[in-house]
């Protein structure tokens, strides 16, 4: 008989899922401002530009266009998002897991880590793709832009009235492509786990310290990151409606972008999210680690 502190160990995942979302949302979105700005910039000559250089002069031009406000625009879809997505994939994994351990009577490959991941990625990003679209929007534009939207509800409304179904969808494809970067990343985090019990039997996955899953979620995500980011740009081309125009597809923007931008093109924002990811990692793990420890802790008999 299995224990839960809720009378269902998926809801447990989900709700450490969304805590540790809207935490991880609150602490860094300044950065996720940066980085949308930095993805939706089609010029080709701010790439000879520094890394840094080019981060501070976003920043710059959003504090002189919306004030410290400005590196908080578009936090109510980003923490709906975030906290939705989390919630929705920490569920579906676990769940997912859970079928396939039940068929099993052996430990959980890297294979079948790589698929509930994957399983649990595809459902969050259909289910949340239209909040995506208007946080890309409202992050990449000043809220004195013609078209900004005053926030969450009004920016689905505006969306849905001026471009259907089709307009809440943008960017889907690189988004499901996109479920390739959660699944790395919980593969490589729940694979690291595994070698750390194999190498110290005493210890206990679901009991590791604090400082132990950050250092795993830390070196997954990065390797995540690097491995999966061109997507990223791509969706967020897709989704900015200044740029929107310019693409009619997935195709067609990765062609215009290597084109036009090369290759470095496919990085532009990579040094602000990194920075960006890292302590969100940490944060996310931590928190959602410790939440799930407690709820383990105060589990009853379901």
């Amino acid at each position: 008989m299995s224990k839960s502190f809720s009378g269902f160990p998926a809801v447990d995942q989900a709700v450490a899922g969304l805590t540790a979302g809207a935490v991880t949302t609150i602490a860094v979105h300044p950065l996720d401002v940066i980085k949308t700005r930095l993805q939706v910039d089609t010029s080709p000559k701010e790439l000879r530009k520094p890394i840094v250089g080019r981060a501070l002069k976003a920043t710059k031009v959003i504090l002189l266009e919306d004030g410290l406000a400005g590196l908080y625009r578009g936090l109510s879809p980003n923490l709906a998002g975030a906290t939705l997505s989390w919630g929705f994939y920490f569920y579906w994994y676990s769940v997912f897991k859970r079928q396939m351990s039940s068929n099993s009577d052996t430990k959980l490959s890297a294979a079948q880590h790589l698929l509930a991941a994957a399983e649990a990625g595809a459902v969050t990003s259909v289910c949340t793709n239209p909040i995506w679209v208007v946080k890309t929007r409202m992050l990449a534009t000043s809220k004195n832009y013609t078209q900004a939207y005053n926030g969450l509800f009004d920016g689905l409304y505006q969306i849905a009235k001026n471009e259907g179904i089709r307009g809440l969808y943008r960017g889907i494809v690189p988004a499901l492509f996109g479920v390739s970067h959660g699944a790395i990343q919980f593969m490589a985090y729940e694979e690291m786990k595994k070698w750390r019990v194999e190498y110290d039997p005493s210890k206990d996955k679901n009991k590791l310290d604090t400082y132990e899953y950050i250092a795993m979620a830390v070196a997954s995500k990065v390797f995540a990151s690097v491995s999966t980011y061109p997507y990223q740009v791509v969706k967020t081309r897709l989704q900015n409606y200044q740029v929107e125009a310019k693409y009619t597809g997935t195709i067609d923007t990765i062609t215009k972008i290597f084109r036009s931008e090369g290759m470095s093109g496919f990085y532009k924002g990579l040094g602000p999210n990194t920075i960006r990811v890292l302590p969100g990692t940490c944060v996310t793990f931590a928190v959602y680690e410790n939440m799930s420890k407690y709820f383990r802790e105060h589990a009853k008999a379901c």
